[in-house]
């Protein structure tokens, strides 16, 4: 997600860190399209690892956040259920819902992260994370609506053959299950606003910037994932009860 304290960089470094950022966002893209074109082992390998990743970051932030350890423990455990189910969601997930989950993850924060940047506007929560404005949420809403709305439209598409089957989620191009899948979108993108804004907190908390150092440029696994884990673990929850 879109670093909380950018607003606040000066402009002359967040321009002499866009070549780093933008390196590390291609090697980080061309890895996951490799494990998501080999499939099988390997992409169920390279899921459970980044959410090992994600988890250890986690657990950084929770020790780091509190002296407490019966709040650390509590923390911990409830680390532990949030990485697993949504490892567990992305895992079991055919490839067609396991690429809807990763775009609206990504277009929630290219919405937010543009539409903030152009109207700005009330903050949603200052206190937690200062660039986060109304207008983004807006953004990030819209661009994951469309988003569903061209995968919907694709189930039918030949072209898409090699993603198996493309009704996880009981979809068809029907106008009511096209409608709700944009407001499938629209929710969703609420659910990876509050996975921001849950890392965020941790990471005020904890009195750190990023989850680690370990992305060059983009912080740690967990600041590019805090979205996506609690949009698969709704989205899993939605599909299992959706399944005839």
């Amino acid at each position: 997600m879109a670093d909380d304290n950018t607003a606040e960089v000066p402009v002359s470094v967040r321009v002499s860190d866009l070549p780093t950022r933008l390196a590390s966002a291609a090697v980080l893209l061309a890895i996951a399209a490799a494990a998501l074109a080999i499939g099988g082992r390997v992409l169920d390998a390279f899921i459970l690892l980044v959410a090992l990743i994600g988890f250890a970051e986690l657990v950084r932030l929770v020790l780091a956040a509190s002296r407490n350890w019966a709040l650390r423990i509590i923390g911990i455990a409830a680390g532990a259920a949030y990485f697993g189910l949504a490892a567990a969601v992305m895992i079991g997930a055919g490839t067609f819902l396991l690429v809807m989950v990763i775009g609206i993850a990504v277009f929630t924060d290219t919405g937010a992260y543009f539409a903030g940047r152009a109207i700005g506007g009330p903050k949603i929560a200052p206190a937690i994370s200062p660039s986060k404005t109304w207008a983004g949420l807006a953004g990030g809403m819209i661009a994951a609506a469309v988003w569903v709305f061209v995968w919907v439209a694709a189930i039918d598409s030949t072209a898409l053959d090699w993603l198996g089957p493309r009704f996880e989620i009981g979809l068809n191009l029907s106008f009511a299950n096209t409608l709700g899948g944009i407001v499938l979108g629209a929710v969703l993108a609420v659910v990876a606003q509050a996975g921001d804004f849950l890392e965020s907190w941790l990471k005020r908390r904890a009195g750190v910037k990023d989850s680690s150092r370990l992305i060059p440029g983009h912080g740690g696994v967990f600041d590019r994932i805090d979205g996506l884990v609690p949009v698969a673990i709704v989205a899993g929850l939605i599909a299992a009860w959706m399944a005839p």
